[in-house]
């Protein structure tokens, strides 16, 4: 009989032991992953946005490229953001699927953009096969592409947290609208963004960068076409306003715009213009602190010093439409 117990005991001990070190690899393998990017030699930092690009050179993509080209020579850019949407209609639909190179690596050629490109999906990657744009084998084919759910770049100067909002958008998973979405690797969606959430926020509570920049596919706020994210509104934007994150960047709004925050020091910087503009869609009740809207093809540049940043959209031809500088000193006193 006391053999038998302890059998019992052992085996108990051995299940809550494996139960606890799964809890722990689950916890382990739910923190953002961390990449470095070091920054220029006199401590500067400089970057283009791009969102909702991939279209095969098709709706002005090829000429957006390369005005990027040569913008980013002139500011010698250390990488490019792209807010998901990498892939139009329905994303890739393998690794091996040809519009990989025929959207990306045959139209970005300009000898600056040959940087790192840090990219999170969008609701098109997610119609497609939104495992295949996180593989390792796109980047055996072009080594710029990197990819995953949600991360953190370390730029020394900047830490950009990239986040993976389409789960966030409940009307997904109610009423897909015909589309098919690929959810593996996201299990239960109330549970993932929690998840999500909680490491965010600790990520971002342990951030002493000078700068603090979030980076997503869909919009928090926005009078483009999508409007202001209610999910995000709720549970993302109460985050950032806690951690005193400096700029929110996304893309979905085919557009370029520029919206202040009357509450906080946040600006939201929409950068989804990288090849098919929604014209004159833009929606009758205007957010307000709104800086700038252009509902044309273009992108979006970022430039960072200790004391100062200065954001500046381009179009399709290469003029600058908006530019907004600010001092840290300033700006953080808003």
């Amino acid at each position: 009989m006391a053999a038998g117990l302890n059998s019992e005991y052992m085996a108990l001990c051995l299940v809550l032991m494996i139960s606890s070190f799964g809890l722990c690899l689950v916890s382990t393998h739910a923190e953002l992953r961390r990449f470095e990017q070091p920054a220029k030699t006199d401590g500067t930092l400089s970057f283009l946005v791009l969102g909702d690009w991939g279209r095969k050179g098709a709706f002005n993509q090829s000429e957006v490229a390369l005005q990027m080209g040569r913008i980013g020579e002139k500011l010698d850019i250390d990488f490019v953001v792209s807010t998901g949407d990498n892939f139009y209609d329905d994303g890739l639909t393998s690794e091996q699927d040809k519009a990989f190179e025929e959207s990306f690596t045959q139209i970005y050629t300009a000898k600056s953009l040959q940087k790192q490109w840090y990219s999170v999906l969008g609701n098109h990657d997610y119609r497609g096969n939104a495992e295949a744009q996180l593989s390792l084998h796109l980047r055996k084919i072009d080594s710029r592409w990197l990819c995953l759910r949600s991360f953190i770049v370390d730029a020394e100067l900047a830490e950009i947290f990239f986040v993976d909002t389409t789960p966030f958008v409940q009307s997904y998973f109610a009423d897909a609208e015909g589309h098919t979405y690929d959810w593996r690797g996201i299990g239960s969606p109330r549970a993932y963004v929690a998840n999500l959430i909680k490491d965010l926020k600790l990520a971002l509570s342990e951030s002493s960068a000078k700068w603090k920049i979030v980076v997503g596919h869909h919009s928090i706020r926005s009078i483009g076409h999508h409007g202001d994210t209610k999910e995000l509104v709720s549970k993302l934007l109460p985050i950032l306003k806690a951690n005193k994150v400096d700029f929110y960047m996304n893309g979905h709004d085919h557009c370029l715009e520029h919206i202040g925050d009357a509450e906080s020091p946040i600006q939201f910087l929409t950068s989804g213009a990288g090849s098919k503009a929604w014209r004159g869609d833009i929606k009758k009740q205007k957010t307000g602190g709104l800086k700038f809207f252009y509902d044309g093809q273009g992108f979006m540049s970022v430039q960072l010093t200790r004391d100062a940043a200065e954001i500046a959209f381009y179009d399709v031809s290469g003029n600058v439409l908006h530019r907004w500088t600010a001092t840290k000193s300033l700006y953080a006193s808003i």
